[in-house]
């Protein structure tokens, strides 16, 4: 099985460059471009989607949180009502980038704390789901496996790829490890592919607590931003591929 590499690109705005978006391109077959609410802007998102284009990467929209300051790592409460908003004005957005280079977006995966919040929240979720569904019924939501959006995209019929973190820690029940808790990044490129490999011959990953549970994956992502990301991108895509 090869599986879908995706990456979180598109995070410049405007002085401000964050990650080596180019460089991961040959590296990955799907990317999360920021939809300018904890990163990124028009030029950022048009020149990115044409990066994909050129590529032949497939695109999705990364719409997070109204949260610039804390890059959409901050839970923010809203209601379900400007949840629903939220996300049609990001996913329309990305989609008028898309028509105006000719390129298809294929896929949606919220950002950050919004992601987190939604595996826990299936009313949320359902939400996101139709917000999604308004804008097109055939786009494909990326999430984590066994979560409330996963649930939601099978009651609405809406696609779903379960996602995996290669730099990621997992809690035992599946969850990611919370970024503020020590060990909640796997720094070392060979653990991350030696996980990843693992995963993809047996269908398990080690958690944190060194305990071994089954782990759904369609699709592993690797953070464009991370110190050694292009390393890592190297890495993984030929040890898939050698697998």
């Amino acid at each position: 099985m090869n599986y879908d590499l995706n990456a979180d690109i598109g995070e410049q705005f405007g002085v401000y460059h964050i990650g080596n978006d180019e460089t991961l391109m040959p590296y990955i077959t799907s990317a999360n471009i920021a939809c300018g609410f904890h990163a990124g802007d028009p030029d950022t998102m048009y020149n990115t989607v044409a990066l994909c284009k050129k590529y032949n990467i497939h695109v999705g929209a990364h719409p997070g949180y109204d949260d610039l300051k804390g890059f959409g790592r901050r839970s923010i409460p809203i209601s379900h009502d400007e949840l629903y908003n939220l996300i049609v004005y990001q996913l329309g957005a990305m989609l008028g980038m898309c028509k105006a280079l000719d390129v298809k977006l294929v896929h949606v995966k919220p950002h950050g704390a919004l992601y987190n919040d939604l595996a826990k929240d299936y009313e949320a979720s359902k939400v996101v789901v139709r917000a999604v569904m308004s804008i097109d019924s055939g786009l494909v939501m990326f999430g984590l496996p066994g979560s409330e959006m996963e649930r939601a995209c099978l009651d609405y019929g809406l696609c779903f790829y379960s996602e995996v973190f290669a730099d990621r820690a997992y809690n035992d029940d599946g969850s990611l490890v919370d970024r503020k808790l020590p060990g909640a990044l796997i720094e070392s490129v060979s653990k991350a592919v030696e996980r990843m490999v693992e995963l993809k011959k047996s269908g398990r990953i080690k958690t944190i607590n060194n305990n071994w549970i089954p782990l759904k994956a369609d699709t592993i992502c690797l953070h464009g931003d991370g110190e050694n990301a292009i390393l890592l991108a190297q890495s993984l895509s030929q040890a898939l591929q050698d697998s």
